[in-house]
């Protein structure tokens, strides 16, 4: 054996028990320990309400962020078992919080289904906190027990007596674990005010004791109120429709409604976690409204008989959908529970959206009659728009030299190490092609304002000159055609003024992207940049600021005589080497990275900002003003 060599036998096998292996790989089981895996710890202890809840068990349940960030999740459900477990021979209590892949939820016997599905959730969050404490209200009394990174350490002790059952877990991150423990308000909103939807009747609590927030949610409407509150910024064709069935110990919900928008957006759900990618509920509904629609138009003569019918994606345009399901034994794809991959469940789905759906349009001939007007429509737009889509393939491709004048491109030809920069105005763009480093960055100027595509179909899109030049430019087409690996630049940057034009123009664009690019923003490829607004000069010497804080905190320290401050009220005020240095040098810049971490909240803002509905425009302006700096009008 060489004297360096590593060895490698039976004895170098390590064996990680217990919780001992959630510690040295926290990821495997929350993901992250970074933002996202610190929420998760909250969500898994919610989440066992809530099957409790599904169970009909639990009516009530409250989350309180405390000051030092510690949560405490209550509910009125039947409480853990407390007995003492017939083969670990320790309280069923511990057993739940101390043991992996222990828990009510194998076998069939405690949930019927279940969002957490592996039976680790109580007890990964126990072996990644500080501490835990759990009471338990259960068969007239109280019982407590405390737990430090993961071990019990005192006895499952009687407290008291009571009237009520249900379980109370708090618990404080372990600071060992994860790269941040401060709690974001508005993650947890967003997950509870997702909860109480898909878990109709059920009243949820919040309370973040930090900054003296109450909120309660409730909907005993379900899913139905769900799709109502997702459209409230857009103008719905018709009332929201719900129906669910049984199959085959599959329960169906499905709640939809039509607007006169031009963006499909189905939700979709499997024991209340959101699959972000679909899958086979998601295709059943699909499959089902496009065969359904189709049938309903030949039966009333509203489509010729003969003809190849509707695409999907027209009789999709302008719907919103929610699809709930519960499964008993749910198969996901991936470890993050994103796609389902039942294939029994596309046909259950299908079957019962066939059934319920033709019913209901049969019951209700002008929603069907607004749906088909609607989805004819579309098709003629989609045709128009196919036309189109061929026409800038010839005309606008970069190989033809067809942009000169806009497109300056870089000479690095790895879309990896490439960046192109929108940027607002001719004067602007002028700088910015001076100022460049010509091997790495591209720049496109864009001339006045995109069109909004919030209210255009496809075709009056792709008959935009500027979108077109973004499409080209970008290289990897749009809607159908869209392929991001044929993306050109993996770092777009959105480069305007900072007034009223310049927010305009970022958030057309940002629209834009959304929409039709999504996977742009998703893959992490759209950054927005973030030019000074001021320069101070003292002695020869150039300082940039970025807001009026920072021009407080700079004139503090060094004084407010021989001072001159210049306020840019446009990039094109700006020389290219000033430019260069501020907001476009690596080394220097900072440029922000535009995430998307909730595609619902994320519609309704664009529907908002974007839409035609003028009052909750109104009303978020009225509402966020305060809050608005350096408005030039």
């Amino acid at each position: 054996m060489l004297e360096n060599e590593v060895r490698y036998g039976a004895e170098e096998i390590q064996v990680l028990e217990g919780l001992e292996a959630v510690r040295r790989r926290p990821g495997m089981y929350i993901g992250s320990t970074s933002a996202r895996g610190l929420h998760h710890l909250v969500f898994e202890v919610i989440d066992n309400s809530i099957d409790e809840a599904m169970g009909g068990y639990c009516d009530q349940i409250e989350v309180v962020v405390h000051p030092d960030n510690t949560v405490t999740v209550v509910d009125n459900a039947r409480g853990i078992p407390v007995e003492i477990h017939p083969k670990m021979g320790l309280p069923a209590v511990q057993v739940v919080l101390t043991v992996l892949h222990a828990g009510g939820k194998f076998g069939g016997g405690g949930y019927k289904v279940s969002g957490g599905l592996h039976g680790v959730g109580l007890s990964v969050v126990n072996a990644l906190s500080r501490w835990l404490e759990v009471e338990v209200r259960r068969e007239g009394f109280v019982y407590h027990q405390r737990y430090e990174r993961g071990m019990a350490v005192t006895e499952l002790v009687k407290t008291g007596k009571s009237r009520s059952t249900g379980t109370r877990v708090t618990f404080k991150p372990d600071p060992e674990i994860f790269e941040e423990l401060e709690f974001s308000q508005d993650t947890l909103i967003q997950r509870i005010r997702e909860l109480s939807f898909l878990t109709g009747g059920v009243r949820i609590c919040y309370k973040d004791e930090r900054t003296d927030v109450e909120k309660v949610y409730q909907h005993n409407g379900g899913i139905k109120d769900f799709v109502l509150h997702i459209n409230r910024n857009k103008n719905a064709l018709h009332k929201p429709v719900f129906f669910e069935d049984i199959k085959d110990q599959i329960m169906v919900e499905v709640a939809l409604q039509y607007t006169d928008g031009y963006v499909e957006n189905i939700f979709s759900y499997v024991n209340n976690i959101h699959t972000i990618d679909g899958g086979t509920h998601e295709t059943g509904l699909k499959t089902s409204l496009t065969r359904v629609i189709n049938d309903y138009g030949r039966k009333y003569n509203l489509l010729k008989n003969g003809t190849s019918g509707l695409m999907g994606e027209d009789i999709r345009e302008g719907l919103t959908a929610i699809i709930s399901i519960k499964v008993p034994e749910p198969q996901f794809e991936g470890q993050t529970k994103t796609k389902l991959g039942n294939s029994e469940v596309r046909s259950v789905v299908d079957a019962v959206v066939s059934e319920k759906l033709s019913t209901l349009l049969e019951e209700n001939p002008t929603i069907g009659r607004k749906v088909l007007e609607k989805s004819i429509n579309a098709a003629r737009a989609r045709e128009a728009a196919r036309k189109a889509r061929e026409l800038t393939r010839r005309k606008n491709a970069l190989e033809t030299s067809t942009l000169p004048g806009k497109l300056a491109d870089c000479s690095e030809r790895d879309p990896s190490l490439s960046e192109l920069f929108l940027v607002e105005g001719d004067s602007a763009g002028g700088s910015a092609k001076q100022g460049r480093d010509r091997r790495y960055q591209a720049i496109l100027p864009l001339r006045g304002k995109i069109l909004n595509v919030e209210k255009a179909r496809m075709d009056k899109i792709l008959s935009n000159e500027e979108i077109r030049a973004l499409i080209t430019a970008l290289g990897t087409g749009i809607g159908a055609d869209f392929d991001i690996s044929r993306a050109r630049y993996h770092r777009v940057v959105i480069m305007t003024d900072a007034d009223v034009d310049g927010s305009h123009i970022r958030t057309l664009l940002l629209t834009f992207f959304y929409r039709h690019m999504k996977q742009l923003i998703e893959s992490g490829y759209v950054y927005i940049a973030q030019p000074p607004l001021y320069r101070v000069r003292k002695s020869k010497a150039d300082n940039y600021v970025f807001n009026d804080k920072e021009l407080d905190e700079l004139l503090k320290q060094i004084g407010r005589t021989n001072v001159s401050i210049q306020r840019y009220k446009g990039l094109g005020e700006m020389n290219p080497d000033q430019l260069w240095e501020t907001t476009m040098n690596f080394d220097t810049r900072t440029v922000l990275r535009v995430q998307l971490k909730d595609a619902i909240e994320a519609d309704q803002i664009f529907s908002m900002l974007m839409g035609d509905k003028v009052e909750p425009r109104r009303d978020f302006i009225r509402e966020n003003a305060h809050q608005v700096r350096n408005l030039d009008v």
